[in-house]
């Protein structure tokens, strides 16, 4: 847990709530939360339901880990101190996006448990759902579309995942997805849709009444 440096600042409430957003949207805000080793298949599935979601409506965006290191985070290196700090601020970013009522996924190796674990204490229950892209070694090595693993394995990347850094695999996720036994894109994505169907994230209450019934 990152320590409160700032004094005299407070969480200020807006008028309109995250059930109103989810309702003016048409689903509900939820991250969904990508990891697994490099080359497994992240980002490709991430902005292949990126697409499929803005095809039929929905409010939907990726955070892409080199992405996010071009800009907010491009401060931190690769150091085990500086991974955990990278998935805070992340998870700071997307708990964000719940909260405007986005379906926000993230694509980030993210390869300590207790880091995953934070950012899923960040949300309430049911806003993150953990997907584990999961793929042998040597075949996310045998693909290296950025030819990183040569270079980690030249000793030119040092601290690489797989390699000379350890990647600790979820121990429960809300859903798995091998593409090291099917790598079809579109198949692989319609899993995540397909899971959003199923557990209700496409239905919202319709007025502030029906939200309240439900808060109990």
């Amino acid at each position: 847990m990152a320590e409160q440096k700032a004094t005299n600042v407070f969480w200020h409430d807006g008028e309109i709530k995250q059930a109103d957003r989810e309702r003016l949207n048409g689903h509900r805000g939820v991250c969904i939360w990508f990891t697994g080793l490099s080359g497994s298949g992240k980002s490709t599935i991430a902005r292949e339901v990126e697409k499929l979601l803005f095809e039929r409506g929905y409010h939907a965006y990726v955070l892409d880990g080199d992405n996010i290191r071009h800009g907010l985070n491009k401060d931190l290196g690769f150091s085990p101190e500086d991974r955990t700090e990278n998935i805070r601020r992340i998870g700071e970013v997307a708990k964000l996006f719940v909260d405007a009522g986005f379906i926000v996924m993230s694509a980030f190796i993210s390869p300590y448990r207790k880091d995953r674990d934070g950012v899923r204490q960040l949300m309430k229950d049911g806003e993150f759902i953990e997907v584990y892209v999961k793929c042998d070694l040597e075949v996310c090595e045998a693909r290296d579309p950025k030819g990183l693993y040569k270079k980690a394995r030249a000793g030119i990347i040092p601290e690489f995942t797989g390699i000379s850094a350890p990647y600790e695999e979820p121990v429960k996720p809300e859903l798995v997805i091998d593409t090291a036994a099917d790598d079809n894109v579109y198949r692989n994505a319609m899993k995540v849709i397909q899971y959003l169907e199923e557990n209700g994230y496409f239905q919202v209450p319709q007025d502030r009444e029906e939200v309240a019934a439900q808060e109990g």
